[in-house]
């Protein structure tokens, strides 16, 4: 780890304006994944602005969505009852993360921010575009069993391993920054990027930008939901494969429903095809299996994830069934 200085500003402009007068200066809150990087010598920032003295933890209902600060922490806000009562799916997806030492210290913003667990991003000694753009990508001839399916690139292959952000982009959450230009809402199906030519650039947040706030919309999706994670173990372990389903139900009847997967892509992959399928139909395994293909389409694996192509669509019935029967 490289010296860094720190500063530790108790005004949202003072921190805005230090991260984007320094090239070398990072934002950080619980620090559960940039120090990891800064210690293996990924990312080497040469000043840390602590954030945690601005007031962006509380949780509150708006007049049309529930908003939550960019410093809540996981625990807190998989705890709340707002949440419990409003976005259940979302406090299923944040007690599926990590351990729960780190859900006590990683917060809202910065688990939006993590970055990909691909062991050659994390490995310095071997090429990785998304590290060192132009130098390569291992994993494309590596060990890929963790990769993506969906939306990658012969540039990077790794996968976003957030699971809060696998529910987020299920109930249509905004993201609200702040920046030198002022403040903007980014839904959070455009706030991260698919790899393209520019793996290094992993969201579309602009220099300087400080995410200060998540929107989440009212939905019908307070009970027949559920998430299921797949995963070597059942404690700080990244999915394999991840869904999160949500159902409004009227009887047996699917009104509508919200899907999304994770351990799939370099962003959270929203199913929006099988989403418009489920509408107006039974809530069926068959009307599920028959989502899952539509779900699949394009799916490519590589040597060591086929069992992706399988896995995907088995954790994808299964997740809606068990959002059917939730009571």
């Amino acid at each position: 780890m490289i010296p860094f200085q720190y500063v530790k500003p108790s005004k949202q402009k003072a921190a805005i304006d230090t991260v984007n007068k320094d090239q070398t200066a990072m934002f950080i809150a619980g620090g559960t994944n940039l120090i990891d990087l800064m210690k293996r010598g990924v990312l080497n920032p040469e000043r840390l602005v602590d954030i945690n003295k601005l007031p962006l933890r509380k949780i509150e209902k708006e007049k049309n969505n529930v908003r939550i600060g960019a410093l809540a922490l996981n625990s807190t806000v998989s705890e709340d009852k707002l949440i419990l009562e409003k976005h259940p799916l979302l406090a299923q997806a944040l007690n599926a993360g990590a351990s729960a030492q780190l859900r006590n210290m990683a917060t809202v913003g910065g688990n939006l921010m993590q970055q990909v667990r691909c062991p050659y991003f994390y490995d310095t000694a071997m090429p990785c575009n998304k590290r060192e753009p132009g130098t390569g990508c291992s994993a494309l001839e590596g060990y890929n069993r963790m990769h993506a399916i969906f939306g990658h690139s012969d540039k990077c292959i790794a996968v976003n391993p957030s699971d809060m952000n696998v529910a987020l982009v299920a109930l249509d959450a905004v993201v609200l920054v702040s920046g030198p230009k002022g403040d903007r809402k980014i839904p959070f199906q455009d706030f991260h990027r698919l790899p393209g030519d520019m793996p290094h650039i992993h969201t579309n947040l602009h220099k300087g930008e400080l995410i200060t706030a998540v929107d989440i919309p009212e939905n019908p999706y307070t009970k027949n939901v559920h998430y299921l994670k797949v995963r070597d173990r059942n404690s700080y372990a990244f999915a394999l494969v991840s869904v999160a389903a949500a159902l409004d139900l009227n009887g047996s009847t699917i009104k509508s429903a919200r899907l999304a997967m994770g351990g799939v892509a370099h962003k959270p992959w929203r199913l929006s095809e099988a989403e418009q399928f489920l509408a107006g139909k039974p809530a069926t395994e068959a009307t599920f299996q028959q989502a899952a293909e539509i779900a699949m389409r394009g799916a490519k694996a590589f040597e060591h994830n086929q069992f992706k192509l399988k896995l995907g669509p088995n954790t994808l019935v299964q997740a809606l069934k068990n959002a059917a029967a939730a009571v």
